[in-house]
């Protein structure tokens, strides 16, 4: 056995791995807000919707999202970390994107198109 295989090093590093695109950086940035459907975020980020599921589901695999459905549509909210250093990664990961002017643009869309027939 190697060195770093003794290392409880997995679980921060399959949230890195999760984290490794701007789009789903993006993607947690806005859910740190609050859960939102996935038209929601096609719509804020521009993502076509095989893109947005192809996302969410490296996402989910990693359990940084929860999913629940609600009809024919599909909400997601970010998932309660139980690893520690999980936890603590994931919210500074959040809190330095709050700063960048890209959530800033990414919120301003998604005000603008979420509401009651934002899902259709």
């Amino acid at each position: 056995m190697s060195y770093s295989a003794a290392l409880p090093v997995q679980p921060v590093a399959q949230l890195f791995k999760a984290l490794g695109d701007d789009a789903r950086l993006r993607i947690v940035a806005l859910l740190a807000h609050g859960e939102l459907c996935v038209c929601h975020l096609q719509e804020a980020l521009g993502l076509t919707q095989p893109t947005a599921s192809r996302h969410m589901a490296v996402l989910r695999h990693a359990r940084v999202v929860e999913a629940r459905r609600e009809g024919s549509w599909v909400y997601y909210r970010l998932a309660n970390q139980e690893d520690d250093a999980r936890k603590r990664q994931l919210r500074a990961v959040v809190r330095e994107f709050a700063r960048q002017d890209t959530l800033r643009s990414d919120v301003e869309r998604l005000l603008r198109v979420r509401g009651p027939g934002a899902c259709r």
